[in-house]
Order: C-alpha cells, then sequence, then structure tokens
C-alpha cells in the first residue's frame, strides 16, 4: 500500500486580519509536506468593505463613491495574501487548487447585485481565482475527493462537528467555525468523521474588533490529508500555537 496522493487544508484566512505567523506555518508546512492538492476552505477575506451587517439599525449607506476605495483596498490587500498562498504551493509541486467559496467571500457577490455594472468585484473575479488556476465550488457547494468531502462550513452550533456529520452522513472536513472540533461514527459500512479546522484569523484584542477582547475557543490549525491506494485515507488536524507547531516531529516556526 502508498500514498497516492495528499493536500494541504487551509482553513478561514479573512485577510487582510489574518495571523502573518499562522500563514507563515503554512507556507513552511507546505514546502515540507509537498501535497499534490490544496484544497481553501473559504472566508479568504474579512470583506468588511462590503458587509450586510455595516448598515443595520439607523447606520445610512454612504454614495457608492465612498464605499468603493474600501472595497479596492481590501481586494489589494486579500490577493496579496492569496499570492503569499499561490507562491507557496506552486513552490511545493501542487498540481491541483480548489477554493470552497464562503459566506464571507458571497459578501462580494451580494455586492454585485446590488451594483450588476460592477462585475469584476466579485468573488472570482476580484480575487483573479480562475487566472490563478483553482477550481472553484460555491458556498457549501461539496467537493469529494475520494471518500472526503469538504465545504466552507453549514452550521455553528456547540456540537457542530456531529451536526454536520449527521447532516452529510460521509466523512466531512470544514472551517467556518474557527475552532477545532472532530466527531466519529461507526456504522455497518464503517467509520465517518467530520473535522473542523479552525482558522488563521488574527485573534489578538487589538487586530480582532469582532471579539471585542471575549475569550472564546478559536484555533489556529491547517489540515494534512493523505489518501491511500487502497482508497483509506488519513486526516491530520495540525493546531498552530503562538505562531509554532511541528509536522512530523519537525518544528516550524511562523515567527522566525
Amino acid at each position: 500500500m502508498k500514498i497516492k496522493q495528499r493536500a494541504i487544508v487551509i482553513p478561514d484566512q479573512h485577510f487582510p486580519y489574518h495571523s502573518e505567523v499562522a500563514l507563515n506555518v503554512i507556507i513552511k508546512a507546505m514546502a515540507l509536506v509537498k501535497p499534490q492538492i490544496l484544497v481553501n476552505l473559504g472566508d479568504v477575506g474579512e470583506w468588511s468593505s462590503v458587509s450586510p451587517w455595516q448598515y443595520k439599525g439607523n447606520r445610512k449607506r454612504p454614495p457608492l463613491e465612498f464605499v468603493l476605495p474600501e472595497v479596492d483596498k481590501e481586494i489589494e490587500a486579500v490577493n496579496a495574501g492569496l499570492d503569499k498562498i499561490d507562491e507557496a504551493a506552486k513552490k511545493a509541486g501542487v498540481k491541483k487548487k480548489y477554493m470552497c467559496t464562503g459566506n464571507h467571500d458571497i459578501w462580494l457577490d451580494n455586492f454585485v447585485e446590488r451594483y450588476p455594472y460592477l462585475k469584476e468585484y466579485g468573488f472570482n473575479n476580484a480575487c483573479k481565482l480562475k487566472e490563478r488556476k483553482y477550481i472553484v465550488y460555491k458556498y457549501n457547494q461539496p467537493l469529494t475527493i475520494g471518500k472526503i468531502t469538504f465545504i466552507h462550513g453549514a452550521y455553528h452550533t456547540v456540537y457542530h462537528a456531529k451536526r454536520h456529520l449527521d447532516a452529510y452522513g460521509s466523512s466531512l472536513i470544514y472551517g467556518h467555525t474557527h475552532d477545532v472540533q472532530s466527531h466519529s461514527l461507526t456504522k455497518l459500512g464503517g467509520t465517518i468523521s467530520a473535522h473542523a479546522l479552525g482558522c488563521i484569523k488574527d485573534m489578538s484584542a487589538d487586530k480582532n474588533e469582532w471579539l471585542r477582547g471575549r475569550l472564546h475557543n478559536w484555533s489556529h490549525a491547517f489540515g494534512i490529508v493523505d489518501w491511500f491506494t487502497n482508497r483509506d485515507f488519513r486526516i491530520e488536524v495540525v493546531e498552530i500555537h503562538n505562531g509554532v507547531t511541528s509536522v512530523w516531529g519537525k518544528l516550524i516556526d511562523g515567527n522566525a
């Protein structure tokens, strides 16, 4: 039995509000792991410039000419983050790249629905995904490779890994919740499991307005998946603590 192929799986980045040291860890891990496949679980950008939550209550939506410069600035920052991931993927020898569109990412598409003459601001176009050679899956459209399915994430309950497993009925890897959680279930056909991969969003109080200093269970992490020639697979959830982790006994320091 041999390893048929390997993937590295990157959860919610939320550029430009990402953790630079966590991103550095993943970039270094790619060089070590040398995957053939890259799966991006979406929420590539924070997209606060087009967030539907900005104009709740009495806050009035400003004229488009005041909004576009902020959108342009955020698109530039998100593309800079994607450039780093794609450069690392190219150096590592990645052959296929998949994008599982996240709920934050579709805010750009919603923006274009409001201003249909600005098609270049849609998620795929703004992030140059065709140019970057990503195979794009719509928000929570299942991507199945072998016996594993990837989605951005559909549920945000306390026991969300169990909820996802009950709903999808197959082994699943997802992001969305920003924490690390797993749940397995054995039936007559064998064992299936669901895995939440955390995020690489910056969690420091001064950079994350959403948390506002609250305690949370978010974790920096990423995934490594091996598929074997007998169709079995192995999922490794790699947690990152203070910009440091280890893969296969090798220390990876994103601070260095």
